[in-house]
């Protein structure tokens, strides 16, 4: 029987990220994947000019208390994109609807390239370090895990000590494991630091020569899938990994809000058929 994860984030009705992508691509890892969306959006607020929004937290408690009346539990969680005020209701879902032993997937999704999306103050990192307490994994890019831990980010010019010291920080936040994402220690790879609290491994690729929306999702999709499927995380990184490049290498130069992940999908099926 298969397993049950639940992804709670937002619908971008245009733009192949947050919910578009999860519930393909962790379908596709032969897990069962419920969504709880956590807003809806016309389009993401990466590159278009405007975008509508809808904030779906009045909905939460309801749809828990219902979830609680019918007996329907998960065996993970997998969360995204979420609005500040929805942190007390999703650790409530997470606290009361879980399955014996059920695995928390964090992807803390708020900010690349050294500032937080529009639309977020300056305080929702402290929010949403809270989802980090007690998650198996999560899974920040660079400019995330600083802003967890109320530091400047440092995009360049590191080192790997750099590197496995904010490992070891961001484990201070609760986290059991952590794949840090966005790591270079070398012009023409990019990759991640997978730390388990005593060992930080590495996965790199050779670096794409482009930079596309949705690869953060499309990667922690992957990531949450395979585990579920008994992928370790070093190799789960590395399937996810894979399956981004493969996507941005499918998608059409002028295709410039998301990747194109479908192209992917049968790759994935195939690799993870005999998990």
């Amino acid at each position: 029987m298969a397993k049950r994860l639940l992804t709670i984030q937002d619908i971008s009705c245009v733009g192949q990220c947050s919910l578009t992508v999860a519930l393909p691509l962790v379908s596709a890892c032969g897990v069962e994947c419920a969504v709880l969306p956590s807003a809806v959006l016309s389009n993401h607020t990466g590159g278009f000019s405007a975008w509508t929004f809808r904030d779906l937290t009045g909905d939460m408690a309801g749809i828990e208390a219902e979830w609680l009346r019918q007996k329907i539990g998960f065996d993970a969680f997998y969360t995204g994109y979420v609005c500040q005020s929805q942190i007390e209701p999703i650790l409530s879902i997470m606290d009361h609807c879980a399955n014996p032993g059920a695995l928390r997937f964090v992807d803390p999704a708020m900010a690349d390239n050294g500032r937080l999306y529009a639309g977020f103050d300056a305080g929702f990192p402290r929010e949403m370090a809270r989802l980090c307490v007690g998650a198996d994994y999560i899974l920040p890019n660079l400019t995330e895990a600083a802003l967890l831990l109320g530091r400047k980010p440092v995009l360049e010019g590191y080192d790997q000590p750099f590197i496995e010291n904010l490992c070891a920080d961001l484990h201070g936040l609760g986290a059991r494991n952590v794949v840090l994402t966005g790591v270079s220690f070398d012009e023409g790879l990019l990759g991640s630091a997978v730390s388990d609290g005593s060992t930080v491994r590495y996965d790199f690729n050779p670096r794409e020569r482009r930079v596309s929306h949705g690869t953060g999702d499309v990667f922690a999709s992957v990531f949450a899938g395979a585990v579920m499927r008994g992928k370790t995380a070093l190799d789960a990184a590395a399937l996810a990994a894979d399956i981004v490049c493969s996507s941005i290498r499918a998608t059409d130069d002028d295709h410039w809000y998301g990747v194109s992940f479908e192209c992917a999908m049968p790759e994935l099926a195939v690799r993870l058929q005999d998990a």
